[in-house]
């Protein structure tokens, strides 16, 4: 990772859930030490956060993934978190032997029974397989040519 791009202060993951198991990685640093949590990290400036989730998931995992919803959203005076579902697209799943040690498709009921699964990662998981309550993603272009925009609505 390249601090000098990274803006701390914005983060992303995601919930991806395939054949009724969710991918999860046994995290090496920090509060996370040792427990099973979903990837993720901060995005990088200029990046959207779409991107930026895109980007985490393959350096950690090795899968590439397609957003979809956001199913949450974790923010205090310092920084920003969202959590988005998402699809699997294709990729072999192996740790980046880095910021995690193991990366594996667990039974979301085990995920969800699991001690060394944190909290946070068990209501992500909850919101993901309750997707009522999600955002739904629709792109619009501004009339002001600032580009195209993902716009998440109920």
């Amino acid at each position: 990772m390249n601090s000098e791009n990274t803006c701390y202060k914005q983060s992303v993951t995601a919930v991806v859930i395939r054949d009724n198991k969710v991918l999860l990685a046994r995290h090496t640093y920090g509060a996370g030490k040792g427990l099973l949590i979903v990837p993720g990290g901060y995005l990088n400036f200029n990046e959207t956060p779409e991107d930026a989730v895109k980007r985490e998931y393959f350096e950690e995992t090795g899968v590439i993934i397609e957003p979809r919803d956001i199913i949450a959203v974790r923010f205090n005076l310092k920084d920003w978190y969202v959590a988005f579902s998402a699809d699997y697209v294709s990729g072999i799943e192996h740790p980046d032997n880095d910021e995690n040690s193991e990366v594996l498709w667990l039974n979301v009921n085990d995920a969800l029974s699991r001690s060394d699964v944190p909290d946070l990662t068990k209501k992500l998981i909850e919101a993901a397989l309750n997707n009522q309550s999600s955002l739904k993603k629709t792109e619009y272009i501004s009339r002001e040519n600032h580009g195209t925009y993902s716009l998440y609505t109920k």
